[in-house]
Order: structure tokens, then C-alpha cells, then sequence
């Protein structure tokens, strides 16, 4: 056995490669599938065979003119792929609290398109708040569809007799994510070729295993629900504040919209960082990174990793447009907070940014324009005087390329 040969493998073997998933959000695959170098393909070979595959976009429609979106969904679960508790030392370095809180909401939506002209990537942000038609449910939070389906699923065979807890966790994950994908792409009005689900461990164990990420805040906060703690301008976070920085939401103006902000300067720079530090020449590092990928990662089955990163040119160097799509105003429903979103508005922004005859060159959508009635079954309260706008590709950067947030 050659000598690279044998550090390869020891570094697979060495325990703390191996250790078990928290929870899910979907960026780690986004990150894993944008660039790859021409001398690493037998190493994605194996990534694609060993990946944890999913079978929820059987006979979904396909996008057409070769174009590609992607689901990139991260849970907000403190268990792991078999619906174990993760250990308590796992959790106390996520500050992410009990295995028993959390649930299985979708806390992270972000549809990555790939134009099959190679023009340039767009990722569009659905907060997670936003009150939307869930099939078979109703309207509510849209980040609810997973758990909901996956709760009913797993009380239909729970009353059929089944008392597996891993059956019943498996079944339970794929009516979910069947669920999430269906009511995105409802809202959307596009269709969903592929996606990729993350766990909350996820972030953490990906910011590790490509030696930190880097990020840039406009001022520094301090937040000790998220365990946020960070001075002003550029950094580079390792796996625990990587978590900590995505998470947080409280001492924020935006609030959630400015959390899905920290998720798309995440993603941003973990981007970067595949790009800039040889990731995809150096065999180590290309392990680390496919081990947490296969710790962490479902996709569905079927999506050829190996097309795909031929086709997703247009992702390296970071370059993917990054929008939040807009919220008209707060309100409440059933004594929670929502997000009201005028469904047409959004299905035609989404139409103009990717549709056949969107123009690489279109801009960021402008998230004041517009306006809608009530919505039925939300009962609105007096609303801040309007939603933050979307962020546009002329965010201030911090001189590499990685966008400031605030």
C-alpha cells in the first residue's frame, strides 16, 4: 500500500471523524457540490454511494433547458439520522440545549438554481416563518411541514402495528422531507430536481473539517441563547461558533430574516474556503470532508454528484446571488408570530429571477414592491413598520469577497 495510501486511510479511521450527527440544514451539501478538482473524482465516486439517499422526489416533474434547482433544508432536530439523542458532550458543544427540544422544523430553506447555460448560481431564501399552504394540512409556518407529515406518518404506523423505533423514524423522515419539498415547491411555483438535508450538528462538524470558515459582521454582538460572541468585521469561526453564528436571532434588528442572512454569509464562506484552501487537491482534506458528509448529509437518490459538479461552474468563486424573498408584514396565527407573503408576488419574482427567459444580469427582487389583502385564518396584529428588504448582490464585503452582516 502506497504511503498516501495509509495516511488516507488512518485519517479515516481516527475516531473523531466519526462522530454522530445532531442536527439538519442543508448548506454542507450545497458546499460539498460546488467546485471539484479533475484528480478527486474517484473520491466523490464514493461520497455518492455512501451518502445517505432518500427516495422523496420519486416521480417529481423535473426543470427543463438543463437548468437545476436544489433544496437545501436544514432541521432544527438534536437527534441523529435514527432519531437518537445525540450525547450530552455533543450537545453541550453545540449550545443547542436538550435532544428533547427542537423538533423536526425546517429552520433553513434555501433553493440553489444552476442555469444550465453556466450563467451565474441564485440562491433564494424562504424564511422560515412564512404562513403558506401546506398540503393535506392547511395553512401554517412553512417551516412546519416537515414535522407535521412526519408525525402523522409515524401515527399511521404506529396504529398498523409497527413498534420499530428506527422503522418508524425512517418512514416517519421520508414523509417529511416528501412534505417540505411539495410545499416549497407549491409556494415557489418551480420544480424541485434535488435536495440535500443537514442536521444541526452539521454546520459544526463541516466549519471543522474545512479548518474554520470565515465570516464578516458589521459590529460585534454578544448572544447567550445562540452562544453568539463575536467582534466586528472579518473572522474565521471554528465549528462551534459556526453554529452559534447561523443560529442566532435574538439582539438582531432583523430578527429571523437577519438569521437567514447569517445562513447565506455561512454558505458563502464556506464556499471560499473550499475554493481557496486546495480542498479538492489535498486528499486529507477531501476525506474530512466526505466523512462529515456522510455523517451529516441526506440527498435524494439518484442525483449523479458527479454531473452536477460539472455542471455547477457558475458556483466557484463564490459566485452565487444570493435574495431573501420578501415578506409583506407580521402578524399572528393560532398565538404565534408568522410572516404574511403574497403567494402570486412570490411566484412571479421566482418566475422573472429563473424562468426560460430570465436574464443572468437580472437584479436582486425589491422586497417593498407590491402589496396583498388579508390573509384568511391569520389574525394580524399592528406589524413593525415594514420587514427588512432583501439583501442584493452589492452587500459590503470585507475585501475577500465574503458579504458583511450585521
Amino acid at each position: 500500500m502506497s504511503a498516501h495510501r495509509r495516511k488516507t486511510t488512518t485519517r479515516r479511521r481516527r475516531p473523531s471523524r466519526r462522530r454522530r450527527l445532531g442536527r439538519t440544514l442543508l448548506v454542507a451539501a450545497c458546499a460539498l457540490a460546488v467546485t471539484a478538482g479533475g484528480g478527486a473524482w474517484y473520491l466523490y465516486r464514493d461520497l455518492a454511494a455512501e451518502i445517505g439517499s432518500s427516495k422523496a422526489l420519486e416521480g417529481a416533474e423535473k426543470s427543463k433547458f438543463g437548468d437545476t434547482n436544489i433544496l437545501l433544508i436544514g432541521l432544527d432536530s438534536r437527534r441523529d439520522q435514527n432519531g437518537e439523542k445525540l450525547p450530552e458532550e455533543v450537545l453541550d458543544q453545540l449550545h443547542a440545549g436538550s435532544s428533547d427540544i427542537g423538533g423536526y422544523n425546517a429552520n433553513t430553506l434555501i433553493l440553489l438554481h444552476v442555469p444550465g447555460d453556466g450563467s451565474r448560481a441564485k440562491a433564494f431564501s424562504v424564511p422560515r416563518d412564512d404562513f403558506v399552504a401546506i398540503p393535506g394540512h392547511g395553512k401554517d409556518k412553512i417551516k412546519k411541514a416537515y414535522g407535521l407529515a412526519k408525525a402523522r406518518k409515524e401515527g399511521q404506523l404506529a396504529a398498523q402495528g409497527v413498534k420499530d423505533s428506527r422503522q418508524l423514524e425512517r418512514e416517519g423522515r421520508e414523509a417529511g422531507r416528501a412534505a417540505q419539498i411539495a410545499t416549497v415547491r407549491d409556494f415557489l411555483g418551480v420544480p424541485v430536481d434535488h435536495f440535500a438535508e443537514l442536521n444541526l450538528a452539521g454546520f459544526y462538524h463541516l466549519a471543522d473539517a474545512l479548518g474554520g470558515v470565515p465570516v464578516c459582521l458589521n459590529r460585534a454582538v454578544k448572544d447567550p441563547y445562540s452562544g453568539a460572541d463575536f467582534p466586528a468585521g472579518p473572522q474565521t469561526l471554528d465549528g462551534r461558533q459556526s453554529l452559534a453564528f447561523v443560529r442566532q436571532r435574538h439582539g438582531l434588528a432583523g430578527g429571523d430574516l437577519d438569521r437567514t442572512k447569517r445562513q447565506q454569509a455561512f454558505l458563502a464562506g464556506a464556499t471560499k474556503k473550499l475554493n481557496s484552501a486546495g480542498t479538492f487537491t489535498d486528499p486529507v482534506k477531501l476525506m474530512r470532508l466526505i466523512d462529515v458528509a456522510k455523517q451529516d448529509v441526506v440527498t435524494d437518490q439518484g442525483w449523479d454528484l458527479l454531473s452536477f459538479m460539472k455542471q455547477a461552474k457558475s458556483l466557484s468563486g463564490g459566485r452565487v446571488q444570493f435574495t431573501t424573498l420578501p415578506v409583506e408584514r407580521f402578524g399572528r396565527n393560532l398565538g404565534e408570530d408568522i410572516n404574511v407573503v403574497d403567494d402570486m408576488k412570490i411566484k412571479r419574482l421566482i418566475a422573472e429571477q429563473i424562468g426560460p427567459k430570465a436574464s443572468a444580469s437580472t437584479g436582486a427582487p425589491d422586497a417593498e414592491a407590491g402589496s396583498t389583502g388579508s390573509t384568511p385564518g391569520a389574525r394580524e396584529t399592528a406589524p413593525p413598520p415594514s420587514p427588512p428588504p432583501s439583501p442584493s448582490p452589492s452587500t459590503p464585503e470585507d475585501g475577500g469577497g465574503i458579504p458583511c452582516v450585521d
